[in-house]
């Protein structure tokens, strides 16, 4: 019986190992790969079915999973790239702004306003007041909905909405939100809002949809408002749940032209969970008028993208970086491009500083995060343990652009998860992040070089082993 086991387990190793040498697309995930495959017997398998498998390379996952979504990837294409394009007087700024056009198709706006919603309680109370004021349509999409008092008051808000006749279209990420009891949501479908989950988890696609998620987290009100950013639908933003405490988050609030931008990102990912067509309307997408002076893009990529744009938007960031880079993000885990650029951004004279809680939800994504902390000190990234658990994705450049939104810095955001973030080229708003990152900064223990190579060995070991399941993170 134990030759029989072990013979399978052989041909299974054998078959997996081709199969990541033939398809794998980087040498370094490939590698991690073929040593989670040797190391955990069946298990390593499993996971990389799940996790591993590179469905872009497969046709059947193009015909079954992605090709709908393309019928949107350009909805109205040529009116978003002709009208009005804004061409900066920085040839980097144009660098960066042309990249993302041509990697999202999305250009970058100009007369929008916003507003920084730090305060994720008074985030939240900002998005009801919103909500109440809805007199058309309520659309909104997010990774996590989670029982609890947040979810209870926007559910009462929006039956309160559709029952004087407003429309609410919501769309949730079946995994993300597997938890959440459905007793809300049936009763906003029994109101007449329209629910679906995106990539539901279900027999006969469970393999192709697992490892691709939809971390996106938006609301459009009217096609005049819209909010994005990192903050879900959950009770661990206003009170401890956990030993991580009470969340932090940066959320946004939009308007002006960059709110139908928004609104197609959402359009698209509705019309793949619903397979609903009637979005693409004026009365959906109006006419904007600006209400501001701020110029704004939007990144927006996904598995169905060409381009890994939210690496892109990263990488060409911090390439572009001539003063500072202020980066903060919950898993702050680059892959070896990033990693070496954030270096080279340090060692050239740029003030590089990283700010990331000392502690996360997971310890494999804590650990593969300290395991690069050596060398980026090494190479002069200051690095700042926060000890509440700070949820925001912010990058700030030069005190002049900014990136707030759902991408993290790991394999998964830039390449399985549907991401959204939003590209401010606005001094004011980049000072004020700057602000808060300082604010922040300032209670947080600064890493030294010297002590941390202290560390024990212990921790070194953990370290250099979670580093092998970056690829699942």
């Amino acid at each position: 019986m134990i030759w029989i086991f072990l013979a399978i387990h052989v041909i299974v190793t054998l078959i997996t190992s081709v199969v990541i040498i033939l398809f794998g697309v980087r040498p370094t995930r490939s590698l991690s790969w073929l040593l989670i495959v040797f190391i955990l017997p069946f298990l390593g398998v499993i996971l990389y079915i799940l996790f591993g498998i590179n469905r872009r390379k497969f046709k059947f996952y193009e015909l079954k999973e992605t090709s709908k979504r393309k019928l949107y990837e350009q909805i109205d294409a040529n009116e978003e790239t002709t009208n009005n394009k804004l061409t900066f007087k920085s040839i980097n700024k144009q660098r960066l702004a042309t990249l993302i056009e041509k990697t999202t198709h999305f250009p970058v706006k100009e007369g929008n306003s916003l507003q920084l919603l730090e305060n994720s309680k008074n985030a939240y109370q900002v998005i009801f007041d919103n909500l109440k004021k809805a007199e058309k349509y309520i659309h909104l999409q997010y990774y996590i909905f989670e029982d609890g008092e947040i979810l209870n008051t926007l559910c009462n808000i929006l039956e309160t909405k559709l029952n004087e006749g407003i429309e609410v279209r919501l769309i949730y990420d079946a995994f993300g939100s597997y938890h959440v009891k459905k007793t809300h949501l049936n009763k906003l479908k029994l109101k007449g809002a329209k629910v679906y989950p995106v990539m539901p988890l279900k027999y006969g696609s469970f393999l192709f949809t697992m490892n691709y998620r939809n971390h996106r987290k938006a609301i459009i009100i009217d096609g005049t408002t819209g909010f994005a950013g990192g903050m879900n639908i959950s009770d661990r933003y206003i009170k401890a749940k956990d030993s991580l405490g009470i969340w932090k988050d940066m959320h946004l609030q939009l308007n002006g032209p960059i709110v139908n931008s928004l609104h197609r990102v959402f359009i698209k990912d509705y019309y793949f969970a619903s397979g609903e067509k009637l979005l693409v309307s004026k009365s959906h997408l109006p006419k904007q008028i600006n209400t501001g002076n701020v110029n704004v893009q939007l990144v927006a990529g996904g598995p169905d993208s060409k381009h890994l744009s939210i690496l892109q938007q990263y990488l060409m960031l911090i390439n572009v970086a001539q003063k500072s880079i202020y980066i903060t993000n919950p898993y702050f885990i680059p892959n070896q491009a990033l990693l070496e650029a954030t270096k080279m951004a340090a060692l050239s004279g740029v003030d590089v500083r990283v700010l990331v809680p000392k502690k996360t939800d997971s310890s494999i994504a804590t650990h593969s995060m300290f395991a690069n902390f050596e060398e980026l000190l090494a190479a002069g990234v200051k690095i700042y343990l926060e000890d509440t658990f700070s949820h925001s994705k912010v990058i700030i450049v030069d005190n002049e652009v900014a990136s707030v939104g759902s991408g993290n810095f790991d394999h998964r955001s830039f390449e399985h998860n549907f991401e959204t973030n939003i590209l401010i080229y606005d001094k004011e708003t980049s000072n004020k992040l700057i602000k808060l990152f300082l604010e922040n900064s300032k209670k947080c223990t600064k890493l030294n070089l010297k002590e941390f190579k202290n560390r024990s060995l212990f921790d070194k070991l953990k370290e250099g082993s979670a580093r092998f399941f970056s690829p699942l993170l």
